[in-house]
């Protein structure tokens, strides 16, 4: 068994040739949330397609249950206690003007991309970003990727009808008006053309799907990596109205007027499923495109969300849709509906058509798959293991987890690690730092109901050692959670 820190990760397997690898992120979607899930209300037949084409994994995890760190964390292959990113921290605000980013990577940081990029690999990420603004260390340009489109903020995402979107280190203007996505709609205003405030022409979607279809064609003779960071189905709810057509009258909806933030639409349900639908299609016609420039066979796509389906906020419903299934918890819970995301791989002669694998594995591991998949030979520092054996269907070379582990500064300041078929979660880490662990038992108890620590000491006592283990001072006071008399000083 192995887990922890690997300090000198080196391929143990001859790699393939090298693939062109897509990695398609969606934003806050949930685990049923797809056919090939379970979902029953929205369609997704491109991705269905895609599980039914490659394998589908049910043990899932992402590295964070919410945005910036999911997203640092799966392109720097590190863990809650080890990641600079340990959460939103935001910088700016929602006002063009006042547009600041997130928390940015230091410069130089070992990304997946930095990786593909010495192993001859152009690279490119189209969506959205949240490690940093252009004039940061955060830039994409300068975390390896060549080419970059799309959002650099994440408060800026809240709009999928934004005034610009940036590419390569430059705003570029969208035929959009200014929308205060988080303004509310009064009750006499709910008319088509009050909802008509929250809508433009121009579709961040639309733009970020071009862009990426331009980007597989100018390299299609060349390796390539294309980083997806899809913002579907993030909040807000917009979606142009002949996308939103094909649910409205399917489902029983009223207007949601902004109430709990973000734009208001009169189809809060229709939308959401469209969103969802539409980010499928796109998908889709990237699909395609690969079969069309004959290059099908030499690409690895891969898909998954940076976390679970978000709570009741922006008219979003997770109940109505079963979004996550029969799992306990939501974006921002380390409980499964919160972490436990859904996965796909497609690799047409190289990962064995319909295959379903209950392999346990979280995105930190990316970094060690990519890096086995392509022969990449210099040490790096990790706390991922290659899942490409499970991909290329070779189980008896795939390494397990000893052991995941989630260190989550918000929401009152949340632990989980999984050892085995044992999770064991603390919550409200902030008030009480000795308060004590549930513990559950998820071969029997997937849906978290039934709180066994009592009955197992020892296994309660693994984790606080794997905690007193695995947690280093984050660099910043506001991320520490373990030891905060310990935590360096934020910088000025």
């Amino acid at each position: 068994m192995t887990g922890g820190l690997f300090l000198a990760f080196k391929p143990h397997q001859a790699a393939p040739s090298r693939p062109n690898i897509i990695y398609i992120y969606a934003d806050d979607l949930g685990y049923a949330e797809l056919g090939c899930y379970g979902q029953q209300k929205i369609r997704t037949p491109n991705l269905d397609q895609l599980a039914r084409e490659g394998i589908r994994f049910t043990q899932h995890y992402t590295s964070m249950p919410v945005c910036a760190p999911a997203r640092c964390m799966l392109l720097t292959g590190r863990h809650g206690g080890h990641s600079y990113i340990r959460g939103n921290y935001e910088m700016g605000g929602f006002p063009d003007s006042l547009e600041g980013g997130q928390m940015p990577l230091y410069p130089g940081a070992f990304t997946i991309g930095r990786m593909l990029q010495q192993s001859g690999y152009k690279t490119a990420c189209i969506g959205k970003w949240g490690l940093g603004m252009a004039n940061t260390t955060g830039n994409p340009n300068e975390q390896g990727f060549d080419y970059f489109y799309g959002y650099l903020d994440q408060k800026q995402a809240h709009n999928y009808y934004p005034t610009h979107l940036w590419e390569n280190g430059k705003p570029v203007p969208l035929n959009n008006p200014v929308i205060s996505v988080h303004q509310r709609l009064a009750p006499e205003r709910a008319t088509p053309e009050g909802f008509a405030y929250y809508q433009g022409k121009d579709y961040a979607i639309d733009r970020m799907a071009q862009k990426a279809l331009a980007f597989v064609r100018q390299h299609r003779s060349e390796p390539f990596f294309l980083y997806l960071p899809y913002t579907a189905p993030h909040l807000s709810l917009q979606a142009p109205e002949d996308v939103v057509k094909e649910y409205v009258g399917k489902f029983d909806e009223k207007p949601y007027l902004g109430q709990q933030g973000y734009a208001s639409t009169p189809y809060p349900r229709a939308t959401y499923a469209a969103m969802i639908t539409y980010m499928d299609k796109q998908i889709g016609a990237l699909m395609q495109l690969l079969k069309e420039l004959k290059i099908d066979d030499n690409t690895l796509v891969m898909f998954s969300s940076d976390n679970g389906a978000t709570f009741s906020v922006g008219g979003v419903e997770a109940a109505f849709f079963n979004s996550v299934g029969n799992l306990r918890g939501l974006k921002m819970d380390v409980y499964e509906g919160g972490i436990r995301e859904p996965m796909l791989a497609r690799w047409p002669g190289k990962i064995r058509a319909g295959q379903t694998t209950g392999h346990v594995s979280i995105q930190y591991d990316l970094l060690a798959t990519l890096a086995e998949l392509t022969g990449y030979k210099q040490p790096f520092t990790t706390d991922g293991i290659s899942f490409l054996p499970t991909l290329l269907g070779q189980p008896s070379s795939q390494k397990q987890h000893a052991f995941l582990y989630w260190e989550y500064p918000e929401k009152g300041g949340q632990l989980a690690v999984r050892m085995g078929n044992w999770k064991a979660v603390k919550t409200d880490v902030r008030k009480n730092r000795s308060g004590l662990w549930e513990l559950y038992d998820l071969d029997k108890d997937v849906g978290e109901t039934s709180n066994v620590a009592a009955q197992h000491p020892d296994l309660i006592r693994q984790a606080d050692a794997i905690v007193a283990r695995e947690h280093t001072p984050a660099h910043i006071n506001d991320w520490e959670i373990i030891n905060p008399k310990t935590a360096p000083k934020a910088a000025n």
